[in-house]
């Protein structure tokens, strides 16, 4: 089987989805990029004519997917990966943050990746063979006071992303959780949605940390083209991990995390354990 694919990549107009597309045109591969808007189509195209494909889509147009998958398998070819890159942040104190701001959040990062995975999944399970990538973020694993409705969705892309994988893995079908650190992308400027604020009672612990968000928006240390470079290599591995941080910061505050909650089990373990039998 060639080595060249074909990257079915959701929102390649910015951020990881597009520093994604442009690498893996540039190794040759096919990218069928979903973009919001006419010009974006028109833009998508013009990087890379006859390998670049753009799809009009919006991912929580949930009764469209099904139909833009099955026209992409017929007029494209096989789809050999989908990457669930569309998603933004929410920013917001919880008791601050109404709950129709967590179904928004809810709906573009966890029920339209789940949508776009099981549109993909019988042509996949047919043939056999396929790799999906799931962008969750270094908020999957951890967290900080202000964004619960992202870390919330995060967490859940990432166990669905790994009860997934324990499922069509024996099917010849991969699936990898990508966890990002802080990169370079819009998610903490133009992208980020954000609750305005209300309660005083939490302006001490969280004030602080939306001006330091918003001071290194643009100036992150992870590198958008280095990260799609890493994820090629993983799409291009025999035995792809189910879980892939990217970013120092992300590992070492995943670490820590472990680190902490293995201690916590420790501490806790003769009450844990004195509720068998």
């Amino acid at each position: 089987m060639t080595d060249k694919k074909t990257l079915f990549i959701t929102g390649v107009s910015s951020g990881f989805g597009k520093a994604l597309a442009q690498e893996a045109l540039a190794q040759g591969h096919a990218v069928v990029g979903t973009v919001r808007n006419a010009e974006a189509k028109r833009a998508f195209e013009a990087l890379a004519p006859g390998k670049a494909h753009a799809r009009l889509l919006d991912v929580t147009d949930f009764d469209a997917i099904d139909g833009v998958v099955a026209e992409v398998e017929a007029n494209v070819g096989p789809i050999d990966v989908l990457v669930n890159n569309a998603g933004y942040g929410h920013e917001g104190i919880m008791e601050e943050s109404p709950l129709d701001e967590m179904r928004r959040q809810f709906d573009v990062n966890v029920f339209g990746a789940v949508a776009m995975m099981k549109a993909v999944l019988p042509c996949m399970r047919q043939r056999r063979r396929g790799h999906i990538l799931n962008i969750t973020s270094m908020g999957g694993h951890i967290t900080m006071p202000g964004i619960a409705y992202y870390c919330g969705s995060k967490f859940a892309l990432e166990g669905i992303s790994e009860t997934l994988g324990k499922e069509v893995g024996p099917l010849g079908i991969a699936v990898t959780a990508v966890a990002p650190g802080s990169f370079r992308t819009d998610w903490a400027g133009r992208s980020m949605q954000r609750t305005p604020r209300s309660i005083a009672d939490y302006d001490t612990i969280f004030d602080p940390i939306r001006q330091a968000r918003e001071e290194k928006s643009g100036k992150q240390l992870g590198d958008p083209v280095k990260a799609a470079r890493a994820m090629l290599e993983v799409i291009a591995a025999e035995n792809p991990p189910a879980h892939l941080l990217l970013g120092s910061d992300a590992l070492k505050l995943v670490r820590d995390k472990l680190t902490a909650f293995e201690a916590s089990i420790s501490e806790w373990e003769t009450l844990a354990v004195s509720t068998d039998g």
